[in-house]
């Protein structure tokens, strides 16, 4: 199953996206019904938001009065906080419900207005976020919704700000223009990365970027905090710690346009627990792949190690990323083995040397051109590995 959580700031377009997904056939999960419907006269929700705001927030068919409730809580933060502490369980449980009920292969979007502020953009394989400049949704919530232009400036200001919503964003969708742009841009993205990604997940997939060289994307690191969060999400205690590594990690070098993450875990049956859960994260398992190429001097700071010549200490587990529109690698590698802690030193290395870098980027240009793009590099990563090292030894390097 694909689930994707959609959200977007009061006015921006949101429920436009979310017809549109309808149309294509996705399954819509809406946020606002279900909070609707948490709230109907009789329900428990209903009973404790009177407990916490007063009986003036009905109305006098005992119905809830929303506007009564708006005035109460959101002009304040300590009554907001009580609002959704009380509404977002019973929409959380909901949702699940529904959910429980979809078929495995179907592709399921959850409209979610609070979506940064409930923290659940993690749980999503992909997160989709409609932007509009806040005075056009001002100017739209005036004149579509009658709204008074106080109240609308009170919803947005209540709400997540740009910024945070843009950290959560796999996906961006500006809404400044007419609704068939718009539209538009939902066909493109539903054909061209929606139902790929649904395929790939289904049938435990992968995809891959072209072995060539892209200028330094300044947004990479952001898009890996959201595969980490990912990540961390899907393994739980399980993984040790998650990092961005490789050359995407390293701001200003030119790379292979695919984000490279490291999970490190207690031992290798740990990290084959972990396969289902990734795979239905988004990120199936390869494998054909098992280890790394191994260096006779293999080195690491864990105390007394000595174990320079067992190749086992290599051996890991490696999945990818089964969206078109986000190449990943992830390895699981085990904690304190040399590829675990030479991922974390290359990546320090290379942010500490500019020298080496320009190095770098050199090796990965001559080896683009050769049909293993991988093992073209290993001449130059066996000399590196020892000079690495030796920085390490003499800055007194830890992970």
């Amino acid at each position: 199953m694909l689930r994707i959580g959609l959200t977007g700031g009061i006015g921006a377009g949101k429920s436009t996206v979310s017809a549109t997904f309808d149309e294509c056939g996705a399954i819509i999960v809406d946020g606002d019904v279900i909070a609707r419907e948490v709230v109907e006269p009789g329900s428990p929700g209903l009973g404790a938001l009177v407990d916490a705001f007063g009986a003036e927030i009905l109305l006098p068919d005992g119905a809830l009065n929303r506007p009564a409730l708006a005035a109460k809580a959101f002009g304040d933060e300590a009554n907001r906080a009580v609002l959704n502490g009380i509404v977002h369980p019973l929409v959380a449980r909901r949702r699940s419900e529904i959910i429980a009920t979809v078929s495995d292969d179907a592709v399921v979007v959850e409209d979610i207005p609070l979506l940064v502020e409930t923290g659940m953009a993690p749980l999503f394989q992909l997160v989709v976020v409609v932007h509009a400049d806040p005075e056009i949704r001002v100017a739209r919530l005036v004149q579509q919704r009658g709204m008074p232009e106080a109240d609308a400036r009170s919803r947005i200001a209540a709400q997540a700000l740009e910024d945070q919503r843009r950290a959560i964003a796999d996906v961006l969708l500006d809404n400044s223009g007419s609704q068939g742009d718009l539209i538009e841009r939902v066909l493109e993205l539903w054909h061209q990365r929606v139902l790929p990604l649904a395929h790939n997940i289904r049938t435990r997939q992968t995809v891959s970027a072209p072995a060539r060289l892209v200028p330094a994307d300044p947004t990479w690191p952001d898009q890996a905090r959201r595969i980490i969060a990912r990540i961390a999400a899907a393994c739980g205690p399980a993984a040790l710690r998650v990092d961005h590594i490789g050359s995407t990690a390293v701001p200003g070098l030119d790379a292979k346009d695919v984000i490279d993450i490291q999970v490190t875990v207690a031992s290798i049956e740990i990290a084959e627990t972990l396969a289902d859960a990734l795979a239905d994260a988004g990120y199936p398992g390869i494998g054909h792949i098992d280890s790394d190429v191994a260096k006779s001097d293999a080195r690491s700071t864990v105390p007394d190690f000595d174990h320079r010549d067992d190749l086992t200490l290599w051996h890991k587990r490696i999945h990818a990323s089964a969206d078109p529109g986000r190449p990943a690698n992830i390895h699981l590698r085990m904690d304190g083995w040399p590829n675990q802690q030479f991922a974390l030193l290359f990546t320090d290395w290379l942010l500490a040397h500019p020298g080496v870098r320009d190095d770098y980027v050199a090796a990965k240009r001559q080896a683009a051109n050769a049909l293993h793009y991988a093992e073209a590099k290993e001449p130059w990563f066996l000399d590196a590995y020892r000079r690495a090292w030796n920085w390490a030894d003499a800055a007194g390097w830890r992970p």
